[in-house]
């Protein structure tokens, strides 16, 4: 019998609570996130604004602590992983060539490595003609382009993507696609967050939606399609707005197929 994959990524009732404003009110913005990631799955996080997305990914990443619950990854450390914040910022006066360099050397990558990963980063997301460009002359698509490549120098088994598909232009986001494709073709586990849920339903092979820092389901993509019509944006929109969908492949009394 074939052995059941390993999770990537572990979560567990996660809970999160801040302090804003000057009367430092509370407010609670993961409220018990669960979600295992299997290796070699392609997942789609999706939810409107606000849902907890990104707050998840920074914790399972040990860039935020949680208030409750826990978040593990099931790789051997950091550096088999590859991570593109929502917001990236990068040392504008480097060349794309340059960061790069920077990112590789951080991962302990030695001389011709660095130089071997380079080149094919830069090639995977189209900027081998910009490499020498500093960032500050980038476009707005390019410097999304160029944080993909970093997300990708160290080769990693596992790669989290916060909104990849932001600010790209039509050939941009091709390209971007082309890679996620490739990823899940050579059995990487990605998961990334992304408002186009059209994008979602073609690369991904599971989906978890999230509604006010909470999972509310989660499953293969051909169950959140319906199969007498209908597409993955209404279904999204349902489980948003009316709550909780019990696929027609899940369990009776299970809430939805875990990744």
């Amino acid at each position: 019998m074939e052995r059941e994959h390993a999770a990537a990524v572990s979560i567990e009732g996660l809970r999160k609570t801040v302090t804003v404003g000057f009367r430092r009110r509370r407010v609670e913005i993961l409220k018990g996130v669960d979600l295992a990631v299997r290796e070699g799955e392609t997942v789609g996080l999706l939810g409107p604004n606000g849902a907890g997305k990104t707050t998840t990914l920074k914790i399972a990443l040990g860039l935020m602590r949680p208030s409750a619950g826990t978040a593990r990854l099931g790789v051997a450390g950091l550096h088999e992983v590859g991570y593109l914040p929502e917001n990236a910022y990068f040392y504008d006066y480097l060349s794309g060539r340059e960061l790069l360099g920077l990112c590789a050397r951080l991962f302990g990558l030695s001389r011709s490595a660095r130089d071997e990963r380079i080149v094919e980063a830069l090639r995977e997301v189209g900027l081998e003609e910009a490499a020498g460009t500093q960032l500050r002359k980038y476009s707005k698509g390019m410097l999304q382009r160029i944080g993909i490549a970093q997300a990708l120098i160290n080769d990693p088994r596992l790669i989290l993507l916060d909104e990849p598909m932001t600010g790209l232009d039509p050939i941009g986001r091709v390209e971007v696609k082309r890679i996620i494709q490739r990823l899940r073709e050579e059995g990487r586990t990605v998961l990334f967050n992304s408002h186009i849920l059209a994008d979602v339903g073609e690369l991904c092979s599971h989906v978890a939606i999230m509604r006010s820092g909470e999972v509310v389901w989660r499953g293969p993509v051909e169950d959140a399609v319906p199969s007498g019509g209908g597409s993955l944006e209404d279904f999204f929109v349902q489980v948003v707005t009316e709550g909780a969908v019990e696929p027609e492949s899940a369990e009776s009394g299970s809430p939805g197929v875990t990744l």
